[in-house]
């Protein structure tokens, strides 16, 4: 939950402010999408469902609905970071256009600039005093690499690495079945 919590207020603190002709720039654009998305799981209601009449004792029926806790938390976590991690492509971009505008409006020889920043621009890295810009990626390149696959992946590792209890986890088509179920 912890994790949740913190991912949520990062997404929250990535909002853009650009001049209304930028506003539509794709950058832009991902970071307002991350946004309404982030605020979609938050405001998302737990899916009460009803004890089933078939269950053969009490603690059949908790334990089904302790299982379905799990995958809720699991599958909202599983979306956070998601989202999360688009933004933060969407922040590198930003950050890499600022960069080539040093915050003002682009002159002719910028506009080149600009283009291929949009194309093919991945900020590694704000190392004041430098900034190191790697050309060699593009920032849908970098949405292209936010894979379910990968996400699952990076929790499993920190969470082993933790010492968390993984065996109660979901697993990844119970999460992606659950958020096909559950849209919010």
């Amino acid at each position: 939950m912890t994790e949740f919590q913190s991912i949520q207020h990062r997404i929250a603190e990535y909002s853009p402010d650009p001049s209304p002709d930028e506003y539509f720039e794709e950058g832009y654009e991902v970071l307002r999408q991350c946004r309404a998305e982030a605020q979609a799981v938050l405001i998302a209601p737990y899916p009460v469902e009803p004890p089933e009449a078939t269950s053969s004792t009490l603690g059949d029926s908790e334990k089904r609905q302790l299982q379905r806790i799990i995958v809720d938390s699991s599958a909202r976590r599983f979306q956070s970071k998601k989202i999360y991690l688009r933004a933060v492509a969407g922040v590198r971009w930003s950050n890499a256009r600022n960069f080539i505008l040093q915050s003002g409006k682009p002159l002719q020889q910028q506009v080149v600039l600009l283009q291929q920043a949009s194309a093919n621009l991945h900020v590694v890295g704000m190392n004041l005093p430098s900034l190191q810009i790697v050309t060699d990626n593009s920032l849908l390149k970098e949405l292209a690499a936010v894979t379910d696959t990968r996400i699952y992946n990076d929790f499993r590792q920190t969470d082993a690495e933790a010492g968390y209890w993984l065996q109660d986890d979901p697993p990844l088509a119970t999460i992606l079945d659950w958020i096909r179920s559950h849209p919010a």
